[in-house]
């Protein structure tokens, strides 16, 4: 009994001696492992936070306000010339709610394409204004009178024109497609000179013009 015990000591510290070198070798190649991983995973030191805070930093206002004025007032004068631009050529996006779309831009093209006698209105207030420094009091009574038939004769010619064009209209889309504001609109610009009319006028007089519903 003595005999076997012994045996199985020695066997057992056998054991252990040949299985421990392993382990020690093992460890310093994770220990190297884990040092290669730390040092390809982090390339310097951590910076401290009020460094990092300071190099986010971005100021709210410039510490030239002068020039920071200027560019606002530069950025401003270029988005206002681009609307005026806009609305010159006639882009709905820089044009107001009521006249937008195609039937307003075709009311707009088909009183461009006639020749008005609302365009005249302006230059013949100028001549009454005019007759009336005469000595005579009837020239200046009659120049008035005439003034007024005529200012009801523009308004009637642009009526005309609201309802030719919503009849044009209404043979494409149907009477209950047709927007409103035609009478209106088509008084107004018919009234004004061609030069002054906003936006300017995209077809040439005496043209044709035609609605197709886009």
């Amino acid at each position: 009994m003595d005999v076997t015990r012994l045996r199985i000591r020695f066997t057992t510290k056998d054991t252990m001696a040949k299985q421990q070198p392993a382990s020690e070798e093992s460890t310093p190649q994770e220990s190297s492992k884990q040092q290669d991983s730390k040092t390809h995973g982090k390339k310097g030191p951590t910076p401290r936070r009020s460094d990092a805070q300071a190099a986010n930093f971005r100021p709210l206002v410039p510490e030239d306000r002068k020039e920071a004025k200027r560019q606002a007032n530069e950025k401003l004068r270029a988005s206002q010339a681009e609307a005026r631009a806009g609305m010159a050529r006639g882009d709905d996006r820089y044009l107001r709610e009521s006249d937008r779309g195609p039937q307003k831009r075709f009311m707009r093209d088909y009183i461009d394409s006639r020749f008005t006698l609302g365009e005249l209105l302006v230059p013949m207030m100028f001549l009454v204004i005019i007759a009336t420094f005469f000595p005579s009091t009837s020239a200046a009574f009659w120049a008035m009178g005439f003034i007024w038939v005529y200012l009801a004769v523009c308004v009637l010619e642009g009526i005309l024109y609201g309802r030719i064009i919503r009849k044009k209209i209404a043979d494409v889309v149907g009477p209950a497609k047709v927007e409103k504001g035609f009478y209106f609109a088509s008084v107004g610009r018919s009234m004004q000179m061609r030069f002054l009319r906003m936006p300017k006028p995209q077809v040439k007089r005496f043209s044709k013009v035609e609605f197709t519903g886009r």
